[in-house]
């Protein structure tokens, strides 16, 4: 399994060139598109909206706003590195070659963090709806059996992860294309049998203008929504099991604007112009529902449950792929157990998935037994990776530009825009968010708090990234890689 780095940026390697390293070529373009798509809506849009919409009233479009244009930029940033050098590692190798080792195994273990972290989140959430359904069965054995059941699609083969995610995916998708559909009719006085006495343009303005509490709030939605984004990125991991990921990555990565316009903005823009932003129902039961409840839709409450539930199961699935990919990256570059780096026959990475679904397992025990403490800790302590991933892909790209530019210019294929000034830029916005989030004093979980326990478990992994380069822990082809990497600079 070589992965030095002639043959990871090298003007031979045809885009079309098979994974390597065990991993097979099993997804096919309608999974990676769904999967694209799929990974800008998670159920943070449905269950996390309401707050944003609560402290920014109609002005919460423009935190949308901000965040996606965020997104969008470092997608494109992301989407110039894994085009020219399609990688099941995505950013973390990107920034292995463009900032060094240690930026490669800190971001690479933080990122698996956040992801084993989240499958404890959502195996709970999705527990508690289907216990509601179904109360004989208890809330702990809902999360056991989703994640099992997850667990055993993700070692069958890539293939089966991929049909899996079409069709979460695909839910999410036509349910929100629906709402955005009829609610926009509703909005516009034209949906046949629905005469709604709340829904109009005028709730943009209407209820103490369309920033009700400020400018300043705009800034506090941000941080509400910003991690309702997160998962965009996984895309450019699953193109490296594609038969042709350049290709895969490129498209993604064109098509991501319209995306979050339509899906984000879209949805979001609905929401509030079908019913006032203070109305109480939205905070009570969720923006979503009281804007199908206000149109007179039946059981709108578990319409909204399924979607949710399938978005949830959508972000388990994908959850435990990029964990397991992210793992099994980190040990063929020699920063992860050699385990990590082995598959099946069928292109799955066993060691990498089950340590990952072990983990998260350990994560939903101390949801049930220390909810308040442990586990706080973790969701707490993760919180913030996604901003410390779309840094650091901002000054990978920087410098693999011109590693690029040098070695196979014919290779840029997806450019970032304005470069170098709109990265910088991108930099600075993503550390802005950080610090205001330093402003947020309130409740456990507030930005501050967030912020600075990951900042100290950052700083522990980077600590152990510098001391294994310092002592040469790393063995074999790692060492080999470090050298030549020193070599090339």
């Amino acid at each position: 399994m070589s992965t030095t780095n002639e043959n990871r940026v090298s003007p031979d390697t045809h885009a079309q060139t098979p994974p390597v390293g065990g991993l097979q070529a099993g997804l096919k373009n309608r999974h990676l598109s769904m999967i694209a798509i799929g990974g800008v809506i998670g159920a943070g849009l449905f269950v996390g909206s309401s707050s944003g919409i609560a402290t920014a009233g109609p002005g919460i479009l423009l935190s949308y706003a901000l965040v996606g244009t965020m997104v969008v930029l470092v997608m494109r940033m992301l989407g110039e590195m894994s085009a020219a050098n399609p990688t099941s590692g995505s950013f973390s190798a990107h920034a292995d070659r463009a900032l060094g080792r240690w930026a490669g195994f800190s971001i690479g273990w933080l990122y698996w963090f956040f992801w084993v972290v989240v499958l404890a989140v959502e195996a709970t959430a999705g527990a508690v709806i289907l216990e509601g359904w179904v109360p004989a069965v208890p809330q702990w054995a809902w999360a056991l059996i989703v994640m099992v059941v997850l667990t055993a699609t993700n070692l069958v083969s890539v293939s089966s992860y991929g049909e899996f995610e079409f069709w979460f995916a695909g839910i999410k998708v036509v349910a929100i294309a629906a709402f955005i559909v009829v609610g926009g009719l509703a909005v516009f006085g034209v949906l046949p049998g629905v005469d709604s006495n709340t829904a109009g343009l005028g709730n943009l303005t209407d209820h103490g203008g369309f920033l009700p509490n400020g400018p300043g709030a705009v800034l506090t939605g941000v941080l509400l929504v910003v991690f309702s984004f997160m998962g965009s990125e996984i895309v450019t991991l699953a193109a490296g099991e594609t038969e042709n990921p350049q290709k895969a990555v490129t498209k993604a990565t064109n098509s991501v604007i319209w995306r979050i316009a339509v899906f984000y903005l879209g949805s979001i823009f609905v929401v509030v112009s079908l019913l006032p932003w203070n109305d109480p129902s939205v905070t009570e039961k969720g923006s979503y529902v009281a804007a199908l409840d206000s149109l007179g839709i039946a059981h709108a409450g578990q319409i909204m449950n399924f979607i949710v539930l399938t978005s949830v199961l959508s972000c388990l699935n994908s959850g435990l792929y990029t964990a397991s990919r992210m793992a099994f990256s980190l040990g063929e570059r020699g920063d992860a157990p050699n385990a990590f780096a082995r598959t099946t026959s069928r292109g799955a990475p066993l060691a990498a998935v089950l340590a990952s679904v072990v983990f998260g397992f350990v994560a939903v025990f101390f949801n049930y037994a220390y909810p308040d403490s442990v586990f706080l800790f973790l969701v707490n302590s993760s919180g913030a990776v996604a901003l410390f991933v779309w840094l650091v892909i901002c000054f990978s790209q920087l410098r693999m530009r011109k590693i690029i530019q040098r070695e196979a210019p014919e290779k840029l294929v997806v450019r970032m825009w304005l470069y170098p000034y709109l990265t910088w830029a991108t930099a600075a916005l993503i550390v802005f968010v950080l610090g205001y989030m330093l402003t947020d004093t309130e409740g456990e979980s507030s930005g501050r708090t967030t912020v600075l326990l990951s900042l100290l478990v950052a700083a522990l992994v980077v600590a152990i990234a510098l001391v294994r380069e310092r002592l040469g822990s790393a063995s074999g082809p790692a060492k080999d890689r470090r050298n030549d990497t020193a070599a090339r600079r």
